[in-house]
Order: C-alpha cells, then sequence, then structure tokens
C-alpha cells in the first residue's frame, strides 16, 4: 500500500511539475495540441473574419463564462428619453400616427398620404440618427427605439418608412466611413428628407449569403462631367430593397475588380459600397414588390455597365474593398433597434387591444377572457410582450452605451420576431373572425398578415437561429476560443505557440471551474449561487437559477466543441438549440433587469415571473435537445450527471400564474398601461382601438348592472319578452320597470360601444373594386 501511495504521490508531482515549467510543459504537451489544432481548424475566409469580428462582446460575454456579474447588469444605466426626444415622442410622433389611416394606405392607396411624406420629412423623422451638426435630430438608440415601437402600433408601411432611412444605410455608414465632402453634402439633405435614401444589398442569386453576391464593377478610366476620370463601371440586379421605388440616393455593395491594376496590384478588391443618385444614367428604380399588404415602398433595383467615378464610394477610393467589414460593424445597430422596435410595438398593440376586446365580448354570459382556455392564450401575449419590451430596451441601451452587441442582435432580431409571430396568432386565436374578416374596424388582420416580413428580412430567422447566435457567439463570447483560434493562425509558429499555450491552459482552468461549478450547482439546485443583495427578493432566485444554467451551458459548449471540433459548425440543430440557450438566458437577465429599472413594481410581478420561468423552461429543453442529439454519447452522458443529475428541474409557468398574467390584460391598470406604453390610442372612437379602450371602460362601470339584470332574467321577473335575449336584456329590464332610467343609460352606452367592437365590415358583392359610372 505504502508503495502504491508513493507511486500516486510521485506521479502527481511530476504533473504539477510538467504544467508548472512553462518550457517543459510547452515540449511535451502544448506542441502536440498546437500542431493537432492547426491542422483541425478549417481555413477562414475574409468575410468569415470580419464576420466573426465585428461589433463588441456585451452582456452576452458574461452568460457565456458560467459566472455572471449580476452587478454589472444592474449597474447597466437605465435608458431614457431627453426632455427634447419625449417631447417629440409625444408630439410629431403622435400626430403622425393620428395622420395614417391603416386600411386606407394598405387597401385603397398602396401608399402612405402625400401630406405624411411631408411630415415626415418635414418634422426630420429621416435624419433621428444623423447629428445636429449636420441638421438631424440627433437622437438616441433609445429614442430611435421607442419612435419606432410607437409607429408600428399605428402602421408598418409608416413604421418601416422611418426605420430602414434610420438603420443599416447610407446615413449610418457615411457617418462611420463618409469623406468629410460626403457628410457635409449628403447628411443635411438626408436630414430635411430631401434625399430619400435605400440601401441595396440583397441579390437574387446570394439571398441569405450577401458575401457571394454576383454584382460586380470593373475599375476603368470613362467620362464624367466634361473630362476622363478614374471611375468603375458597375452591374447589378438587387431585390428586397426597402425605399428604392420612392430612393434618391441609392446605396450599393457590389464586388470590385481591378483586371488592369489600375489602383494597385490587387485584383479582386472585394465588397464595395457606393452612393449612387437615383437619376444617374444607367440606375433602374421605381418597380414594387407587393410585401404581404404591409404597403411600404419595396423593390428591385437593376443596373448593366453603369460608370461611375470612384468618389461614389462611401469613404472614397482608399475604403475600396472594405464594405464587408463597414457593413458587419454598423449591422448590430441597426439590427438590434428596427425589427426588436417594430415587433413589439405589433405585440403592444396585440396585448392592449386583444386583452380589451376579451373583456368586451362575452359568451354563454362570460367575458370570453376569463375562459380559461384564452386565459392561457392571453398569458402567452402578456408574458412575452413582457419579455421583448425587456430586451428591447436593454439593447437599445446597449447601443448608447458605445456598444455594437453583434450577437446580442442576433437574439433579439431572431426571438423578438419569433415571439411577435406567437403573439399575434393568440390574438388571432381569440379574436376569431373578427379577425379574418379584413376592413377598417379589423385591428390585427394586417398585422397577422404581414407577420413573415420581419422573419425575413435582415437575415432569414431559420439562418439566424442555426448558424449565426451560436456560430459567432461561442467564438466572440467564450473567453480563450478566439484567443487559441488566433495563436494557431499566427504564421510565426513560436509566437504562435506561445500565445496558444497561455490561452489553452486558460481554457483547460476555465473547463474545470465550470465542471465543478455546474456539478455543486446541481447538487445544491443553486440555492448556494450568488444573487445581488439589492434585487427584490422575489427576482433572487431567478438569478441564481440562471448562475446555474449559465455554469452548465458553458461547460456543455465546451463539451460540444471538444466532441465535434469543427463539425460544430456544420451540425446546425445542434448549434440551434446551443444558440436558444444563450438567447433564453439573455431575455430572462432583461426581463429581470426591467423590474429592477421600473421600480420593482408589485402589479408587475406576475409578468416577470410568467416570462422568467418561461425562459428558464425553454432553455432547459434546448439544453437536453443538444444531450439528446449529441453524437458523442458519452460526452451527452457526463455533461447530463454534471449539469442535471436530478433531471429537468424547471417547469412551464403553471395556469395559476397564467390567470394572472390574463387578468392584468383584461382590466385598466398599472401593469396593462406599462406593458403598453408605447401603444397609440386614437381619440375617435370609431376607430377600432379607440373603441375597444372606450367599451372596456364602459363594460367595467356596467358589469355590476349586468348581473343584477341576469339575476332578474333567473328569477322570471323578465317573462318571455324576446327582447330578453343576450344583446337586448337591458331594454327588456328596463321596459318591465327593473331598471333604472340611469342604470339603463350606463347599459344602452355598454350596448352601443359592444356593437361597435365586435362589429366587422362588410362590402359590395364585388369588394367596390368596381369604380363608380
Amino acid at each position: 500500500m505504502n508503495i502504491v501511495l508513493i507511486l500516486l504521490a510521485a506521479a502527481a508531482a511530476a504533473a504539477v511539475l510538467l504544467l508548472a515549467i512553462a518550457p517543459l510543459r510547452r515540449a511535451l504537451l502544448t506542441r502536440p495540441v498546437f500542431n493537432l489544432y492547426r491542422r483541425l481548424l478549417p481555413q477562414m475566409s475574409d468575410t468569415e473574419r470580419d464576420a466573426l469580428e465585428a461589433g463588441t462582446v456585451w452582456w452576452e460575454g458574461e452568460l457565456f463564462r458560467g459566472r455572471p456579474d449580476w452587478q454589472r447588469l444592474l449597474a447597466i444605466p437605465r435608458p431614457g428619453l431627453t426632455e427634447e426626444e419625449q417631447a417629440f415622442l409625444d408630439g410629431p410622433a403622435a400626430r403622425l400616427c393620428a395622420m395614417v389611416d391603416d386600411w386606407r394606405v394598405t387597401e385603397q392607396e398602396g401608399d402612405l398620404p402625400a401630406e405624411v411624406w411631408a411630415a415626415l420629412k418635414r418634422e426630420g423623422f429621416f435624419g433621428m440618427i444623423i447629428p445636429k451638426a449636420y441638421g438631424g435630430l440627433g437622437f438616441s438608440a433609445y429614442a430611435h427605439s421607442e419612435i419606432v415601437t410607437r409607429l408600428s402600433t399605428r402602421s408598418s408601411a409608416l413604421a418601416v418608412s422611418v426605420m430602414v432611412p434610420n438603420s443599416l444605410g447610407p446615413a449610418e455608414l457615411l457617418l462611420h466611413y463618409g469623406t468629410q465632402a460626403q457628410k457635409d453634402h449628403y447628411l443635411p439633405r438626408l436630414a430635411r428628407g430631401e434625399e430619400i435614401p435605400a440601401f441595396a444589398l440583397t441579390s437574387p442569386w446570394a439571398g441569405s449569403d450577401a458575401a457571394a453576391i454576383p454584382d460586380h464593377g470593373v475599375v476603368c478610366r470613362g467620362q464624367w462631367q466634361g473630362r476622363e476620370v478614374l471611375g468603375m463601371r458597375v452591374t447589378w440586379d438587387k431585390r428586397y430593397i426597402t425605399l428604392a421605388p420612392v430612393c434618391t440616393l441609392l446605396g450599393l455593395a457590389f464586388r470590385l475588380y481591378d483586371p488592369e491594376g489600375l489602383l494597385g496590384p490587387t485584383r479582386d478588391i472585394g465588397i464595395t459600397c457606393a452612393l449612387v443618385p437615383h437619376d444617374h444614367p444607367g440606375v433602374q428604380t421605381g418597380r414594387r414588390h407587393f410585401p404581404l399588404n404591409a404597403m411600404f415602398m419595396n423593390g428591385p433595383t437593376r443596373g448593366q455597365d453603369v460608370f461611375m467615378p470612384l468618389d461614389f464610394i462611401i469613404g472614397g477610393a482608399g475604403m475600396a474593398g472594405q464594405g464587408w467589414r463597414m457593413l458587419m460593424e454598423c449591422l448590430a445597430a441597426g439590427r438590434s433597434i428596427s425589427l426588436p422596435s417594430s415587433n413589439t410595438g405589433m405585440s403592444q398593440l396585440t396585448a392592449r387591444a386583444v386583452g380589451g376586446y376579451a373583456r368586451v365580448r362575452s359568451q354563454f354570459h362570460v367575458p370570453v377572457g376569463k375562459f380559461e382556455g384564452v386565459e392561457e392564450a392571453l398569458a402567452r401575449i402578456g408574458g412575452h410582450t413582457y419579455a421583448m419590451d425587456a430586451a428591447r430596451v436593454m439593447t437599445a441601451g446597449a447601443i448608447d452605451l458605445g456598444e455594437r452587441p453583434s450577437v446580442v442582435s442576433a437574439i433579439v432580431k431572431y426571438h423578438v420576431t419569433e415571439r411577435a409571430r406567437q403573439v399575434v396568432n393568440d390574438g388571432m386565436d381569440i379574436i376569431g373572425g373578427k379577425g379574418i374578416c379584413l376592413g377598417p374596424s379589423n385591428f390585427l388582420g394586417r398585422a397577422y398578415q404581414q407577420l413573415p416580413i420581419g422573419i425575413t428580412v435582415e437575415g432569414a430567422n431559420i439562418l439566424t437561429r442555426s448558424l449565426i447566435i451560436f456560430g459567432q457567439g461561442a467564438i466572440r463570447c467564450h473567453p480563450h476560443v478566439l484567443d487559441e483560434m488566433r495563436a494557431a493562425q499566427n504564421p510565426k509558429t513560436d509566437e504562435g505557440l506561445l500565445a496558444f499555450d497561455q490561452a489553452f491552459w486558460a481554457h483547460a482552468r476555465f473547463v474545470a471551474a465550470n465542471t465543478l461549478r455546474a456539478l455543486g450547482s446541481a447538487l445544491t439546485a443553486g440555492r448556494l449561487n450568488r444573487a445581488p443583495a439589492q434585487a427584490d427578493a422575489a427576482m433572487r432566485p431567478y438569478y441564481r437559477q440562471l448562475g446555474r444554467l449559465s455554469a452548465a451551458f458553458a461547460l456543455l459548449c465546451d463539451s460540444c466543441m471538444l466532441a465535434l471540433g469543427g463539425s460544430l459548425k456544420r451540425r446546425e440543430s445542434l448549434s440551434a438549440r446551443l444558440g436558444d440557450i444563450l438567447a433564453q438566458m439573455y431575455l430572462a437577465s432583461a426581463v429581470l433587469k426591467r423590474f429592477e429599472d421600473q421600480g420593482r413594481q408589485a402589479e408587475d410581478l406576475p409578468l416577470a415571473h410568467w416570462a422568467v420561468q418561461d425562459a428558464l423552461w425553454r432553455a432547459q429543453e434546448a439544453f437536453f435537445g443538444v444531450l439528446e442529439n449529441l453524437p458523442n454519447r458519452w460526452a451527452a452522458a457526463g455533461v447530463r450527471l454534471a449539469a442535471f443529475p436530478w433531471g429537468r428541474p424547471w417547469k412551464r409557468p403553471s395556469d395559476r400564474l397564467g390567470q394572472q398574467v390574463a387578468r392584468l390584460l383584461i382590466a385598466p391598470g398599472g401593469a396593462r398601461d406599462r406593458l403598453t406604453a408605447n401603444c397609440f390610442i386614437p381619440a375617435d372612437t370609431r376607430e377600432p382601438v379607440a373603441a375597444i379602450e372606450a367599451a372596456l371602460a364602459a363594460t367595467l362601470q356596467a358589469e355590476a348592472i349586468e348581473t343584477r339584470v341576469r339575476q332578474l332574467e333567473k328569477s322570471g321577473t323578465l317573462g318571455a319578452n324576446p327582447k330578453a335575449n343576450v344583446r337586448d336584456i337591458a331594454t327588456a329590464a328596463f321596459e318591465a320597470g327593473a331598471l333604472g332610467q340611469e342604470d339603463y343609460a350606463i347599459m344602452q352606452k355598454r350596448n352601443a360601444l359592444r356593437d361597435q367592437v365586435v362589429k366587422v365590415d362588410d362590402f359590395p358583392f364585388d369588394l367596390g373594386r368596381t369604380p363608380p359610372a
């Protein structure tokens, strides 16, 4: 026994010495791993590298490392509006909403009215991101998000027309990369609305693989303004380009070639971005696509061998070939604001209008919002909207802090648009037949039709989920993988070995620590994990559970990368599920942050509880989805034993909690107002959303009277009066002398507004398509 102990002690000492003595460790351990790593590491193109290195790592990095710093989360400043921004939201933005009749836009005119376009230009809506020095509004990203959210509760065409010029496009690219002359010329014109911008990237043959666009330019000499200059002949064929039919300034992405070496030795210069006036000879715009009745301006643009000077390149000739890096660096800001804001606005409208409708509309003498089946749908509407808005606000705030969170932008793009699809679908289920009959009184039908637009644009959701969130996040957010890759790609082998040695063994310590942390958290059900002392007591258990999930996720990621190596990139289903886990942790973090930032409103607790519990359950199911499909069964078994030795710890939100959420949506109150704070409410009760608001108030006022009338009906007091029906029973009670004049007036008011709410539009036989004689 003594000999065995001596041998074990000697082996342990040798291992310690081997690891401690750096030259020995590098020679015997690190170098073989380094050489193998270099052989297995797939080649990375310049476009892949630009995409990978674009943007910044923010809160998602904390979630990836297995031990989130919750103090850092709570210390993030709460976004807020300046007095000027609030005044703009309450003034020009509200007035603009009041000017738009979505039925007229989508069914009759096929465009925003001329007076709306004029207001967009006059009030500076196209220049929200342009600094005041150039005549723009110079608003924050949060203000931009708030405004787009408000507009989207009124009209998709309106919201899209505003958000695109303020997203990835000419203004954004000029601000970051334009020459001073380009900025001085174009930015004031864009801010005043004298120029309407569009950005043409998507090609029919490349689609989501934007870096593979076949649109090309060839450097050559040609005539420009009466003299020969160095320029390029550009050929392009683009589609899905928002505002292209009405744009005056076209941002254009193409691949530039220099076969004669006029710019230098490089023949394939790379993706290049240029600004081209719409009336430049050879530019073709003006035709339209028909995007699911949203009726925002969207269409193709084409050009064949169009000569343009090199001065058209954004940033001048020196930025030729830098277009892909420019796009990747700017994409995070637009993706973090535009689609999360517009889809959250759509969900806020659904939550407010459908919630009110469910209280006003009765079946079997009971408001439909109190049926348990409807409560399930209302709970999803409320819980998802709360999480979506939390993620929207937190992410927009990050942009204002100087972050360009590329992974987070993909998370909010995918998960907010997908949850909006669920919210609107649930809303349609609740309002039933009213939702499927289009007309001026249908407040949700167009939103339902237009849902796939958000799912498709700025990167198709399937691609975003399966390739980008984790595919990019695993390398960017992991504390050591990117350092290992850079070391392995270092052409100076000895220098690369030194860097790899440091990164690899730091990675090994990271894995060991997370294995112990995950196991300890699992065995104690996370009860010993850290939770910020200043957080609300009701929310502290969630911080602990998210800490447990973060440690388990870090262990799972390293296990998958070790078991699958470079092939993990091609395992899209596994990558998608890993991305889902990271995304759910981000959404849950945003919910916790929102609850604190809004002053721990006790009335909002059901919404916060539902949203976090739903996120934990979804993350858990994605986790087990990875384990059940991981080819290396030994690795899967080991991770499962360490992370979930007692099985699945988290459950869906309970029915009781869902009922609490549903009740918040069907009655006026602070929680409902905070949840739908951006929802535009028209003043005219002839409009559907305004009618619902008025009918909800009238319904609550009449409920006690309604109960008395129903008791009279049951007692036989109303006799066999044909008016004692679901519609006219108040009249029967009044005529029988059982209802006073004041109460009858309340019931009549309720009935008139109720009828306005449940009304479904009808049209002539030809749907009004035959012009009058």
